[in-house]
């Protein structure tokens, strides 16, 4: 299936073109000729079946034959916040393995010991479009820009929140705790885990502590065992 991310596709479209590099790619690279039928998505559930009907590496045109809305649509919108490794590539491998699995947005959240505090969001947000492709995804996930950790408190979110940390403190069960078909915000702290004062803050704003297992967790692991239990548990 050649796949095609396409976000200013409209839902009446009846033609569109392919971007200049979206064109070198399915001409040059996958070698598609006319005639050839190809697939556009657009990020928020449109997908589409297209045919080429001229293929020019500058500019494909693309004659829509069929769409769908709504395109694999889950039950549930997954927010998670989690700190940006000091190692991106890390921090790479969750985005693309969560995107695969599902989630709806990421925010970079910066805490009191985070290593790395700044992050290329043009870049990370590639590494998201190709886990889209890759996954037949019709759903692109937001990437915010990089949020601190009071600021992140103080905004309102309508659902479940949750702070996964490593503290000896009492903590429920992830998998035991959310309400099926929600919305969730789940934070995952920096290597050196959250501070104390962080996660007092947290639970003052109305997050519920959880666990997420009997090991300590990496956080790209951490992060990604939240996300794959929330999917799990609404299949």
């Amino acid at each position: 299936m050649h796949l095609f991310y396409t976000p200013d596709i409209t839902l009446s479209a009846q033609q569109y073109t392919l971007s200049e590099e979206e064109s070198k790619h399915c001409c040059r690279v996958l070698r598609l000729e006319a005639g050839d039928q190809i697939y556009l998505i657009d990020g928020k559930g449109g997908f589409f079946t297209g045919r080429i009907d001229e293929a020019n590496p500058k500019r494909v045109k693309v004659e829509i034959v069929d769409k769908t809305e709504g395109y694999g649509k889950r039950n549930h919108y997954l927010h998670m916040a989690v700190a940006p490794t000091k190692n991106i590539d890390r921090f790479e491998w969750f985005l693309e393995k969560a995107t695969e699995i599902g989630i709806d947005e990421i925010t970079p959240l910066i805490c009191d010991r985070s290593e790395r505090k700044e992050v290329k969001i043009d870049r990370l947000n590639k590494v998201i479009t190709s886990a889209v492709k890759q996954s037949v995804t019709a759903y692109h996930p937001v990437l915010n820009e990089p949020k601190r950790m009071k600021d992140l408190l103080s905004q309102d979110f309508s659902g479940q929140k949750f702070i996964a940390h490593c503290e000896e403190d009492a903590k429920q069960e992830l998998r035991n705790t959310i309400h099926l078909k929600n919305q969730y915000l789940i934070l995952i702290g920096p290597e050196g885990d959250f501070s104390t004062n962080e996660i007092s803050q947290s639970l003052k704003s109305g997050f519920i502590p959880v666990t997420l297992g009997n090991t300590r967790l990496r956080t790209e692991t951490a992060a990604l065992e939240a996300c794959f239990e929330v999917n799990f548990l609404h299949r």
